[in-house]
């Protein structure tokens, strides 16, 4: 890695991870020196997949990315503070996914807190490919759970656990 790496920090639910946050996960991976994916414990939003599991999904699902044209990605869990955690990662970059005029209302106002408390790292938006833009985990689960055909939002191994976990 270079002199002062450039670390970023994707952070989210990822409840499930879907083909969406890979191709920010990818895209990211490309502009910087590492990606940490940092998965939030978000008990609040009542996930469908336990932080564990989450942590492993992502991991599996990204494995494919990782190391390629040098790219280095991690999994990791965390909970708390968001630009604390990016502090303690080392992270210059928060890196945020944004899919229609809703979500930057959300995202500006969280930036805007994220450097009134940490103005040392940046918040950089990454717009959500044409395929993807419509493509929301909530949305998932609730085709998912309605008997809806998810497999173009999920890759392979998110598509199976997720409905497995639905039909429980």
């Amino acid at each position: 890695m270079s002199k002062r790496s450039r670390i970023g920090l994707y952070p989210g639910t990822f409840d499930p991870v879907t083909n969406g946050h890979l191709d920010v996960i990818a895209r990211a991976a490309r502009l910087l020196d590492k990606l940490v994916v940092g998965i939030s414990l978000s008990a609040g939003k009542s996930p469908l997949f336990t932080l564990e599991e989450r942590v492993e999904l992502t991991r599996a699902e990204i494995a494919h990315l990782d190391g390629r044209d040098g790219m280095v990605i991690e999994v990791v869990s965390f909970e708390g503070l968001l630009v604390q955690f990016a502090r303690d990662i080392g992270a210059c970059m928060i890196v945020r996914g944004l899919r229609a005029v809703t979500d930057f209302d959300y995202e500006f106002q969280m930036a805007g807190m994220n450097y009134r408390m940490a103005p040392d790292i940046e918040t950089v938006f990454l717009m959500a490919s044409e395929s993807h833009q419509f493509i929301a985990s909530r949305l998932v689960k609730e085709v998912a759970a309605l008997g809806g055909d998810i497999s173009s939002f999920v890759p392979a191994l998110t598509l199976a656990r997720t409905l497995q976990r639905l039909r429980r």
